[in-house]
Order: structure tokens, then C-alpha cells, then sequence
């Protein structure tokens, strides 16, 4: 048996042990390596051992070989959204829930939905088809992984706007990492096979660099192997826990560092799969009329995003900064701190330095660890 019809086999024995929906995700490290081939060719695989599998939504992007692969697929109708007079076309989730196929395939899971649509985002579709018990297989590239974020920017200069929380590929069933070497992605690209020939020239140039792509293949590795560990831990000592956990992520209104120990946070909690807190304690300089508009929006943004990435934000009201800290980590059971170094202005490095000796001295011989993550080129 080949191996991708061992991998289809393996995933409809999966999905028939539980009545709730599963989620198969194609992982790849650039757009081209095939995660949608893939996934098309495992669809008329288990079509033909007579499964109900439909095309909630898939990408063509004009290329010929996804096009001949639709064919013979059953592709449910997309639903037409009109804004600022163009027509938008995005996946009809109410179609596919009446549908209720067995399978449904959803292409690019970091999409951001067209404005109007039922959900901002096309993971949050995919969320509610699993939640209604339809299986879901889909596809995503490493850059949108919203945990390693700065770590992608600074490897190919781009800002990637498109994201999704680390948690939806955390609760995916299966993990599939599509690899290809950088060779042969290069070539795919000069051949016409990942994009329209008018973009391959500023695609060679940018994002499909040589080095870039050998550490994107990397980092793609190193996450699918992370991943797939974790899920095996889950499922072979799924009560094994350490004796204290829990990890608290210290916030201030500092919008330029906030999201930044954010992911880093999101990364060891993940890892230590244990609780963990996002806290922001406001004292009476922060109080909400007293920093300026830019840093309450910051900072609103770094609590949504610990929210969105699994945290359970607390906001605390205090003079004594560390003093709060301790308290909360003392009454939570929470063994390690996050908190960051900014190199910002004089006056907040003082205040800073203040809160960092109270914390350092007030945890020395406890089991509390604490980590201090330098911020400097975000500040």
C-alpha cells in the first residue's frame, strides 16, 4: 500500500472511533510544495472506498493539475458576498452543515474571510464544522503559525498577516508535513506550477530565496515534529502532569513588547502543556485615563491575542506590581513568570528595574522560576 493511501486509511479509522468531527491538516513550508495535491489525491482515495466527502472549498489559483484533480469531486456551490461593489466568493458554511458530508475538504485555513461573511476567519469555519461532527481535511503553510510570527519575519522580512492561533493545529488529529527540497520548490516555481509566470521573477526575488526557504523547511520540521510529539504525549499519558504547573505572563501597556511575550509565552505552555495566565496589573500612573489612546489599544490587542492563543487573561488593580504578581502565582500554584527587559525610555526602564528586583528577590527559595526575555529590537 502507498504511502498516501496508508495515510487516508489511517485517518478514516480515526474519524470513525468518535462521533465528533476531526481535523487533518496538510502542513507545508512555502505555497507549491503540494500540500493541496495532497490532500485532493487522499480525496478520491476515500471517495472510492465509498466515503462521503465533499469540497467544502479549495483554491485552484488557475493552476491545471488541482483543476483536473476537482474533477470528479462532488464541490459544493460557494456563497457570493458584495462589498464596495466587487463580487467576493467564500465557503457557504450553512451549505456544508446541511450537507453534513462524512469529509469535507477546506483549502488555506489561515484565509481571512471576505467582510460579511459568517466568521472573520476561515479556522473559525472550519471550528464550527467540527463542533457540528463533520471531519474536516485542510491545509496551511508554517509563516501563518501565529507563535512563531517574529521568528518568520525575521527570516523573510515579511509581515504575515494572515495568522492562526497555535491551538488550532494543537487540536488537529493528524499532521501531515508535505516536504520538498528548495531545489525542487525552485524549480516548481520557474516552471509556472506555484504561480502565474508575470509573478515568479518578484517571488524568486523575495520570498523564495534560497536561504529563506532552507529555514522555512527547517522551522517547518522542527514545528511538525513538535507537534506530532505533543499529540502522542497526549494520547499515551494523557493524566501526566508535573506536580506544580502553570506559567504567568506579565503584560504592561507597552504595546510594542506585549505580543511578543505573548507568543514566546504561548510556545513554553504549549510545550509544558500546563495553565497558563496573561496579567496585567494596572497601578494608578496606568490607569485606563492616564496612558495614552495608542498604548490602551496596544494593549487591548495583547490581552485579545493571549485570549485568542488559550491564556486566560487577569487584570489586576495594584500599587505594588511584583507584590501582585507573587500573590496571584502564590494563589494559582504557578511555577514559572515571563516577564520581558525593554529598552524603552529612561523612566520606564527605572520603574521596570524596580518590579524585576522585587521579583527576583521575592522568588528566591521558592519553586517559582523566573524567565526575563529580552525585548530590545521590539521596543
Amino acid at each position: 500500500m502507498s504511502e498516501s493511501k496508508q495515510t487516508a486509511t489511517r485517518f478514516l479509522e480515526l474519524i470513525r472511533r468518535s462521533q465528533r468531527g476531526k481535523l487533518k491538516v496538510y502542513l507545508g513550508m512555502a505555497p507549491g510544495v503540494g500540500k493541496t495535491y495532497r490532500m485532493l489525491q487522499e480525496a478520491h482515495q476515500l471517495l472510492a472506498q465509498g466515503v462521503d466527502i465533499c469540497v467544502g472549498l479549495v483554491e485552484t489559483h488557475k493552476r491545471e493539475d488541482i483543476t483536473q484533480l476537482l474533477g470528479g469531486l462532488p464541490v459544493l456551490p460557494r456563497k457570493e458576498l458584495f462589498y464596495r461593489g466587487k463580487k467576493l466568493e467564500e465557503m457557504d458554511v450553512d451549505a456544508v452543515l446541511l450537507r453534513k458530508p462524512e469529509i469535507a475538504l477546506v483549502d488555506e485555513l489561515a484565509h481571512t474571510n471576505a467582510p460579511g461573511s459568517r466568521n472573520e476567519k476561515r479556522w473559525q469555519d472550519v471550528d464550527e464544522l467540527i463542533a457540528s461532527g463533520i471531519n474536516v481535511i485542510s491545509t496551511v503553510n508554517i509563516q501563518h503559525l501565529e507563535s512563531i510570527h517574529e521568528e518568520i519575519r525575521s527570516i523573510t522580512g515579511i509581515d504575515v498577516k494572515e495568522r492562526i492561533p497555535d491551538a488550532v493545529l494543537q487540536r488537529a488529529d493528524e499532521i501531515v508535513n508535505v516536504d520538498l527540497t528548495t531545489d525542487e520548490l525552485i524549480q516548481r516555481l520557474k516552471e509556472g506550477k506555484v504561480y502565474h509566470p508575470s509573478r515568479v521573477g518578484a517571488a524568486l526575488a523575495h520570498f523564495f530565496q534560497p536561504d529563506n526557504l532552507v529555514q522555512l523547511r527547517e522551522l517547518t520540521l522542527r514545528e511538525a515534529t513538535r507537534l506530532v510529539s505533543r499529540q502522542a504525549e497526549i494520547v499515551v499519558t494523557p493524566n501526566r502532569r508535573l506536580p506544580i504547573e502553570g506559567i504567568a505572563t506579565c503584560v504592561s501597556s507597552n504595546s510594542k513588547t506585549g505580543p511578543y511575550l505573548i507568543r514566546a509565552s504561548s510556545r513554553l505552555a504549549n510545550t509544558a502543556q500546563s495553565r497558563w495566565y496573561v496579567i496585567y496589573v494596572e497601578t494608578p500612573r496606568e490607569s485606563v485615563d492616564r496612558i495614552p489612546l495608542e498604548s490602551q489599544r496596544g494593549l487591548m490587542h495583547t490581552l485579545e491575542l493571549g485570549a485568542q492563543m488559550g491564556a486566560e487573561i487577569i487584570r489586576l488593580q495594584q500599587t505594588d506590581i511584583a507584590k501582585a504578581i507573587i500573590d496571584f502565582t502564590i494563589e494559582k500554584r504557578i511555577n514559572w513568570i515571563v516577564i520581558g527587559r525593554p529598552y524603552s525610555s529612561w523612566w520606564r526602564r527605572l520603574l521596570h528595574k524596580d518590579v524585576l528586583s522585587n521579583l527576583i528577590r521575592s522568588t528566591i527559595n521558592t519553586s517559582i522560576n523566573l524567565q526575563i526575555i529580552s525585548t530590545y529590537d521590539r521596543s
